[in-house]
């Protein structure tokens, strides 16, 4: 017999609310059973679980992560499901490459404009009459 895990005991051992497991059963990435009336999940629910939190930390959306966990189901191969993650890995690090590089554009013109800001208040300050107590 498979070992059974509560929505509980399931989300202490990763790390995660109740609720975050139930709004993925939800969504039909895990399909817990019951055992009377509550709902139980085996060692295939934990591992889809996370495969789910995974590919939601490397950015993946919900409708990415169905695709892949599907073709798990469908190709025990995994051929289908490695080619399909080799693509979308290979365009979720283009698309973080482009923002590392907007955001290194952003980081230099706040720079920038920081530098232009401060060069403005030290002109000011030096051009400022200073008083002088009698």
């Amino acid at each position: 017999m498979s070992e059974l895990f509560t929505v509980n005991q399931l989300a202490e051992d990763l790390g995660v609310t109740p609720r975050a497991i139930r709004f993925y059963e939800v969504k039909g990435l895990i399909a817990p059973r019951r055992a009377g009336t509550t709902r139980v999940f085996d060692r295939r629910d934990r591992a889809r679980l996370l495969l789910v939190l995974r590919g939601k930390r490397l950015g993946f959306s919900l409708a990415e992560i169905r695709e892949f966990l599907d073709l798990y189901d469908t190709d025990r191969t995994q051929r289908s499901q490695l080619s399909l993650l080799l693509e979308k890995t290979r365009s979720r690090i283009a698309e973080l490459e482009q923002q590392r590089r907007d955001l290194e554009q952003t980081l230099d013109e706040l720079k920038a404009v920081e530098s232009e800001a401060l060069a403005v208040l030290d002109d000011r300050a030096a051009a400022a009459p200073t008083s002088v107590a009698d």
